[in-house]
């Protein structure tokens, strides 16, 4: 099958330039001038998409979302399927989810349930990270049989005692052997254990509203994780990518590492650019549905990670999508800590990267393609197949029209979710079209493609240096 996408602005991380972009089945096989010889001749017996007066981008990447996760107070409401069909709907052509192992299984045993539930489901390509919530002799065994699976990422926690956290012995175990075989450890940076403290002097006290979850969580304690990991990683001779970093104290930490020529690499999220603490603070405990981990934070943060965005100290957006409904929430009233963790998002950050980066001024047009494709391809093992358009590379396309404004709401969000964080949010341009390897699955506000589209992807190693 040829498709000929013509007459847009084909921009990619490094270039823009306006060329046609020729598809061949799956793959882009090359990118001409529209007036070309070429373009006339391919266009003949191809599939023809007009693309005047858009930009033609990679698909996006997120590479943190949450579908059917286990192990959470309330059940996530997305699956695999609706998950991945909003993920479409915004221009998201691949996730990484994670996989976890159940409490006395294996690694390997645990992969292979996420595998099950994933496989056929998946309406856009996806992989795999490894949750590491228990550390065990056959651990840094497991570790390498998975890497040699194509799972190159493992993701810790110092966060949540007595569920997911490990000890400094047990990540400097896993870091050691990741400093071996050439994995990338992910880091859950907070200080559980204090913070536990905390929460609990909140309750005694009679503080149970949801403002409380980021006042018991602070910026210090995600700071001072940020600190101890990066010299575990340095000690054990690994890279260390920081998810879902939300302060500028623990950006100013990254930034000493990145500084002193470590490999230590960090993503935020919209919800720490474009949401705050003020958001907790909503009345008839609406602030719950703003609550996540790490928390939102007042607003003098915002600012920060926006720079660290400009100056590659930050380099992914990815989401934390991990949606929870409003009754869901409401688990906890009169004590903020039985609030399931978690908002929706997948959907909306390619458009609100857009807004916040490009039509706000913030960044370059290539710099937003870079954060939302390029970088997260590179960092975790795709790139080049994805991430760019390029000859060789998927045909993940994104045909997005910078000159569209529209609100967010619930109401029109493809999420299994009955409440947007973002409601009311305008917004300045709007994915148009969705290629996956090729074969149209978004146009305008209808869903072409369907379940099991997406394909299991085998991963690389981090490429080095970003």
């Amino acid at each position: 099958m040829k498709t000929l996408i013509k007459g847009g602005k084909v921009v990619t991380a490094i270039e823009t330039m306006n060329a046609d972009v020729m598809i061949v089945d799956e793959k882009v096989v090359g990118l001409v001038d529209s007036d070309s010889d070429i373009s006339r001749s391919f266009s003949e017996d191809a599939l023809v998409i007009d693309a005047t007066d858009r930009l033609v981008v990679p698909g996006g990447i997120d590479v943190h979302t949450h579908f059917e996760s286990e192990g959470q107070i309330a059940p996530v409401l997305d699956t695999f399927e609706t998950g991945t069909q909003a993920s479409a709907f915004g221009g998201t052509t691949t996730i990484i989810d994670f996989a976890w192992r159940a409490t006395g299984g294996s690694l390997l045993d645990g992969l292979e349930h996420y595998h099950q539930m994933a496989q056929g489901d998946c309406a856009v390509d996806y992989g795999f990270h490894m949750m590491v919530n228990e550390v065990d002799d056959q651990t840094p065994k497991e570790m390498d049989m998975l890497v040699d699976e194509g799972i190159t990422s493992f993701k810790m926690f110092m966060a949540y005692p007595g569920r997911m956290y490990s000890t400094d012995a047990q990540l400097l175990t896993c870091y050691q052997k990741a400093g071996e075989n050439g994995s990338l450890i992910q880091m859950h940076a907070e200080n559980g254990i204090a913070i536990d403290v905390l929460r609990d002097q909140a309750i005694d006290k009679g503080q149970t509203d949801p403002v409380y979850h980021s006042l018991t969580r602070p910026a210090l304690l995600e700071a001072e994780a940020v600190h101890r990991s990066v010299v575990l990683a340095e000690i054990a001779g690994c890279p260390l990518y920081i998810v879902h970093l939300s302060s500028a104290n623990a950006l100013q930490e990254v930034v000493a590492a990145r500084d002193r020529g470590l490999n230590v690499f960090a993503e935020t999220c919209p919800q720490y650019l474009f949401l705050d603490l003020t958001d907790l603070e909503r009345p008839d405990f609406e602030g719950s549905k703003y609550v996540c981990s790490p928390p939102l934070r007042p607003t003098d943060h915002q600012a920060e990670l926006w720079r660290g965005l400009k100056t590659n100290d930050l380099q992914v957006i990815a989401t934390d999508h991990c949606p929870f409904c409003w009754t869901q929430k409401e688990l906890g009233r009169g004590d903020f800590r039985n609030i399931p963790n978690g908002i929706p998002g997948v959907e909306h950050r390619m458009e609100l990267m857009y807004q916040g980066a490009v039509a706000e001024g913030r960044v370059s047009l290539n710099r937003w393609v870079d954060m939302c494709s390029r970088a997260p391809a590179q960092m975790f093992g795709l790139y080049p197949r994805k991430g760019t358009i390029a000859p060789g590379s998927d045909a993940d396309i994104v045909l997005f029209d910078p000159e569209s404004p529209h609100v967010i709401s619930a109401e029109t969000h493809h999420m299994n979710v009955d409440y947007s964080c973002y409601e009311g949010h305008e917004v300045t341009g709007k994915v148009d079209t969705v290629l996956l390897r090729g074969q149209v699955v978004v146009e305008g506000t209808e869903y072409l493609g369907r379940a099991g589209d997406g394909q299991y992807l085998s991963r690389d190693l981090c490429d080095g240096l970003i």
